[in-house]
């Protein structure tokens, strides 16, 4: 349970502004929707599960590792109302307020995601499912009680996900559209029915979310946002914390999630505290002096130059780099396609050959980065070259509905000579934006109303200004009048949530298969649902159907390439100015760790499978 609950980070994480590469925003019974009478563990959409039944630990963790000590670290990955900079509630499942981020540890789910694996998951407070066409039957495991010591029953797993769809952030409740029904069968058996033409995805996707306690939110309202300590169902509960400062998550000590084959070797802290800092220098000089124990490294000048003090010279503090095998998702300068002046594509397009990331790359981050190109970088989901047969009959249909060059070799970012003074690129630019309309007036562009063309970047720390301060450079060489508005982090949660920005930075990961809850990435229901992750407001007939065609594909390949057409159409929209990505975790933490051989391809479960080794 590292990372989000639902793993997209946000998942579809999202991420958040920072300097260099941004912290992160599915399924079969062992198939989703096959007649399966008989009591399963596990569920994917592909192909079998990787452990088989009576499993007794995942691979990726040391079933013998320690419990005890505590470990200290800064948000790296967060989501729905999670906020990296400050807290004010509990309630991470709304819309309302700012959340800590590792808030997850404390929700248990019926089950969990197989780390290893692109879409499978096992039995958690779940025992085992039963799966007869779209009735899934979920056998609760006998013991599994929530913090206050009360029995998890399937009257909760009724009520959470009721309240998640009537009061849930909108990322929670927009895929329970598709779930029928839900009731209890008897105590210890809950039962979701799921609708007919919903796609094999779903079933896993729902699995995972929280498992919340009746009688606790009887009491007191689920809308609130609030600093009550909830009763929870997971390993962990919140222990001494100061708003906006720090949090820390304490280890049950009747946790019965020790002996859950799926929980073996994990949550084997007593203490998880997560810091908050404003400001990036603050936090590291935090990280130097022990007060935080771990810490990824997202500031590639950081990474490169500072980290030379006598801890690490001595091997107090140790640095590695871990591969990141995640499908790196979406990392870019989203466009607000909501505010007229960017309803027209070429003016998109050409705030993207505005930035000259060679440059940026050479300069400000020593080389670190590749340039980010598509929607599902680092994965066979990625658009290359010519479209395919496969790729070309998904698209036909839409042959009206999008630009003719998604039908030729896929659009790539610009390519400027990194020096800084790269005419072509912003001649290439300027005639996107004449061709729009915009005219020059002065030193400024402005349209048939006289309107100047501002663009606004809407960000939360200030380490993001030196990539900035460049990029608005060659915007008013063009015309543009660039606004570098930093905001308090309550602010900016605030106007991200009401689309309140002309251009954000974000970055999105996805799973290895992607699930129901792409939709709210860039469907055209989510584009005006406050809170939604469709932050550029795609509106598109075929964004809309290209996405049905993934979640519908029965086999891989299908789904591989419905996700390289719709990857074609996004890129020729231009609804973002992509930035940059690497795939690898850049981390540095207090030798005080202990952590398994391997990591997992698809995560790095720092805070859930690592352990202490003093006590």
């Amino acid at each position: 349970m590292s990372g989000l609950t639902r793993r997209r980070v946000l998942a579809l994480t999202g991420g958040a502004a920072a300097l260099s590469a941004l912290p992160p925003v599915a399924f079969r019974a062992a198939a989703a929707g096959e007649a399966a009478t008989t009591p399963q563990h596990a569920i994917t959409v592909f192909g079998p599960a990787k452990h088989a039944a009576g499993f007794t630990h995942f691979d990726y963790v040391n079933p013998d590792a320690p419990k005890g000590g505590e470990i200290r670290l800064l948000p790296a990955s967060f989501g729905y109302n999670q906020n990296p900079l400050t807290f004010n509630t509990f309630n991470m499942y709304i819309l309302r307020g700012d959340s800590p981020p590792l808030m997850q540890l404390c929700h248990g789910q019926l089950m969990v995601r197989g780390l290893n694996e692109p879409d499978a998951v096992y039995g958690s407070i779940a025992e085992s499912v039963t799966i007869e066409g779209k009735r899934y039957a979920f056998a609760l495991r006998p013991g599994a009680t929530f913090s206050d010591g009360s029995p998890i029953t399937a009257d909760d797993v009724v009520f959470s996900l009721e309240t998640l769809r009537a009061d849930g952030h909108p990322s929670l409740a927009q895929p329970l559209s598709g779930v029928e029904k839900v009731e209890a069968a008897d105590e210890a058996t809950a039962v979701i029915t799921f609708a007919e033409g919903t796609s094999s995805r779903l079933p896993p996707l729902i699995t995972i979310y929280p498992i919340l306690s009746r009688a606790y939110y009887e009491a007191r309202p689920f809308a609130d946002a609030t600093l009550d300590v909830p009763v929870t169902s997971g390993p962990y509960t919140v222990g001494d914390f100061n708003p906006g400062r720090y949090v820390t998550f304490e280890r049950r000590p009747d946790s019965w999630y020790e002996t859950v084959p799926s929980s073996v070797g994990h949550y084997n802290f007593d203490k998880v505290r997560v810091d908050f800092y404003r400001e990036r220098i603050a936090s590291f000089e935090a990280f130097k002096s022990g007060l935080i124990t771990f810490r990824e490294e997202f500031t590639s000048k950081i990474w490169a130059l500072d980290y030379n003090f006598p801890a690490v010279e001595d091997g107090r503090v140790v640095r590695r780099e871990f591969p990141d095998g995640r499908p790196a998702g979406a990392q870019g300068w989203f466009i607000n396609t909501r505010r007229p002046k960017f309803a027209d594509p070429r003016t998109r397009e050409a705030l993207s050959y505005a930035f000259d990331f060679e440059w940026t790359n050479e300069h400000l981050f020593y080389g670190a980065y590749e340039r980010t190109q598509s929607f599902f970088m680092n994965s066979d989901m990625m658009a290359t070259g010519e479209p395919s047969a496969a790729e070309l009959a998904l698209l036909e249909p839409y042959r009206d509905d999008v630009p003719e060059a998604v039908f030729g070799p896929v659009w790539t970012a610009p390519v400027t000579d990194g020096s800084g003074r790269d005419r072509a690129s912003l001649q290439k630019a300027n005639a996107l934006l004449a061709a729009a309309g915009w005219r020059r007036d002065g030193g400024r562009l402005v349209n048939d109303a006289g309107e100047a063309l501002t663009v606004e970047f809407l960000y939360a720390q200030p380490t993001f200004e030196r990539v900035l301060q460049p990029y608005a450079g060659r915007l008013r060489l063009l015309g543009v009048e660039p606004i570098l508005r930093l905001v308090e982090a309550s602010q900016y949660q605030l106007r991200m949530t009401n689309f309140d920005f002309d251009l954000t930075t974000r970055r999105f990961s996805f799973e290895p298969t992607p699930g129901d809850e792409i939709r709210e990435m860039w469907s055209t229901r989510a584009a005006d649902m406050p809170g939604s992750y469709n932050l550029a407001g795609i509106k598109s007939r075929a964004v809309d159907g290209l996405t049905e065609a993934m979640l519908a594909a029965d086999t891989r390949e299908g789904m591989i390439a419905a996700a390289r057409a719709l990857d074609r159409v996004l890129r020729c929209g231009h609804y973002w100015v992509p930035q940059w990505t690497k795939a690898i975790h850049t981390v540095a933490y207090w030798d005080r760790f202990g952590m398994p051989e391997a990591k997992p391809l698809y995560d790095l479960p720092v805070s859930t499978t690592w352990w202490s080794k003093v006590s």
